[in-house]
């Protein structure tokens, strides 16, 4: 496994909305729910701080549609 390797979640805030724009996992990471738990991570701060999300990720969207937000 490459411990240099990084996974990310590019977001951008303007006022009260939180633009979930992209996820990235590295191949030596995927498969260990890192993606989902980044997801949920903003979600769960958005929640915290009453911002509306928009999913212009493709994954956030399928993690929303299979765990809802």
């Amino acid at each position: 496994m490459d411990l240099g390797a990084e996974a990310f979640l590019v977001y951008e805030r303007r006022g009260d909305v939180l633009d979930l724009l992209h996820t990235y996992t590295p191949p030596a990471l995927r498969g260990g729910n890192l993606a989902a738990e980044l997801t949920r991570a903003a979600l769960d701060h958005a929640a915290a701080e009453g911002l509306r999300v928009v999913p212009t990720c493709s994954y956030t969207r399928r993690y929303l549609a299979r765990h809802g937000g």
